[in-house]
């Protein structure tokens, strides 16, 4: 997805749809804050009225990543990867899974199969479980599986791979 700039024309129009949703936002955060009704924010002092509106403006982006994080996990939901939203939002694959970790679902369970000595290993990560298990079949026909999870699919697969070694037949 390419990533499409806006008219000058349309920048100004959201600049002041911003500025206009802003104003009662300030105000509100400002009466709150100082107990000076929400109409009478604007009589301070320039530079009060400056910083409330800093801290509005801070509310207002709070509010954006939120809203943000809604619409990366409703693309990921419907299937869009972590390269997809990253090129949406203009950064790597890696700074999309960074910024939104949970956006893009992993299944429950995910499974690799893997050939080695002779025989053959079916890792599995249980995230539910938090861990990773091994079944194997041994070249001589042996079958065997992990009794816990291990905290890697690395040291499920070496586990498994042991395994698989003592079973092998004629591999040296």
């Amino acid at each position: 997805m390419t990533i499409v700039e806006i008219t000058h024309e349309e920048r100004a129009e959201l600049a002041k749809a911003l500025l206009d949703a802003l104003g009662p936002v300030a105000a509100a955060a400002r009466a709150r804050a100082t107990g000076v009704p929400a109409e009478r924010m604007w009589n301070a002092e320039p530079v009060e009225v400056a910083l409330s509106v800093l801290s509005a403006w801070k509310l207002v982006d709070a509010e954006v990543k939120r809203l943000t994080a809604g619409a990366a996990a409703t693309a990921g939901s419907y299937g869009a990867s972590y390269e997809q939203l990253g090129a949406a939002w203009g950064i790597t694959r890696q700074g999309a899974r960074k910024k939104w970790p949970e956006a893009v679902s992993r299944p429950a369970v995910e499974s690799e199969s893997l050939r080695l000595f002779g025989g053959t290993v079916e890792l599995t990560e249980d995230t539910a479980a938090g861990g990773w298990r091994w079944t194997a079949t041994g070249a001589d026909g042996a079958t065997g599986e992990a009794v816990t999870g291990h905290r890697s699919r690395e040291e499920a697969a070496a586990h498994a791979g042991a395994f698989l070694a003592a079973h092998a037949q004629g591999v040296a």
